[in-house]
């Protein structure tokens, strides 16, 4: 009987790539870098699966492309805003995502914008490295201690916990948020708020854990306005979960004291604007970056495909 035939879009870990060359008719994208919509319609065609990840668009035209053998999306990630849902449902096209596996080094990396943001490390690390350093001094190049502050979550799903947990047991930080829906048990002392626009009022540092894909950002220019002059937004989750265009005036005109960003709404486009200021982390989509965490990503995506065509129930559907 033939095995499978799976499109892989871009560069996997070693260990998943032989997984997945060992039990389906792969192709893999040695390149790793995106491919064009073209070559992706094309693939629809002749694959009967796709693992892609948050970086390939799956438009609703692709998905209904003309004589389409795509069965199976096995997304790379935990979101999948990358892919029209609505109409792969409508296309009888089964889609998973790969959750749990990053929560900690998503966290983790919250936790280092936070940081780095709140102690104006990449100011700092900049003069050191264009050798402007002049020695130790007791009043240049302050930033603001995090003990006792206040962290606002927008979003508290697995990783807006995790995020909390590591601030409050951590570095001392009173939790604030927000979630649409109830929560359980935390675990930690927080107080859930009413609105975003809440917790951008109470808090020092807000960071975001929303997903994005929306017709428009969930923290909005009104909510960025809510901030303290002296507050950090941190944002971890999708580059359009913020108004990217607002929370750049905001910085720019010293509305608020700083950001701390691993996403941005045009990946891998950032911004001038963005890169040139002092005030501001930024990372290149990085939150699940270690050995570890993508190489389980990449097994989970494989445990989704490998129950999809075994006619079982996926253990990670979206769709």
């Amino acid at each position: 009987m033939a095995k499978p035939r799976i499109l892989v879009t871009r560069k996997l870990t070693d260990p998943v790539e032989a997984r997945l060359a060992a039990d389906y008719d792969a192709t893999f994208n040695p390149s790793d870098r995106p491919m064009p919509a073209a070559a992706l319609a094309a693939a629809m065609r002749d694959h009967d699966a796709l693992v892609p990840t948050v970086s390939d668009r799956i438009a609703a035209g692709m998905l209904q492309v003309e004589g389409r053998r795509v069965r199976m999306i096995a997304n790379v990630g935990v979101g999948f805003s990358n892919i029209d849902i609505e109409a792969a449902r409508d296309a009888g096209i089964a889609v998973s995502n790969t959750p749990d596996v990053l929560t900690d080094a998503t966290a983790d990396t919250a936790m280092l914008l936070i940081l780095s943001a709140t102690r104006r490390a990449f100011a700092a690390e900049k003069m050191l490295r264009a050798g402007r350093w002049g020695g130790f001094s007791i009043v240049d190049g302050l930033g603001t201690s995090i003990q006792g502050k206040v962290l606002g979550i927008i979003g508290m799903g697995r990783i807006g916990r995790a995020t909390a947990r590591r601030a409050a047991a951590g570095f001392g930080m009173e939790i604030v948020y927000y979630n649409r829906s109830p929560v359980g048990e935390l675990g930690f002392e927080a107080r859930r708020l009413e609105s975003i626009e809440a917790v951008m009022a109470a808090a020092d540092v807000v960071s975001v854990h929303v997903p994005g894909g929306g017709a428009a950002p969930l923290v909005t220019a009104a909510h960025i306005a809510c901030m303290k002059r002296s507050a950090y937004l941190i944002n971890t989750a999708r580059g359009d979960s913020v108004d990217q265009d607002a929370l750049i005036e905001a910085l720019a005109r010293g509305r608020i004291a700083g950001a701390g960003l691993d996403v941005f709404a045009e990946e891998p486009e950032v911004p001038k604007a963005l890169r040139e200021m002092e005030t501001v982390t930024l990372l290149p989509h990085i939150g699940s970056a270690t050995q570890e965490v993508r190489t389980a990503m990449g097994h989970v995506a494989a445990d989704n495909l490998d129950a999809f065509f075994a006619g079982k129930e996926l253990p990670c559907r979206v769709v």
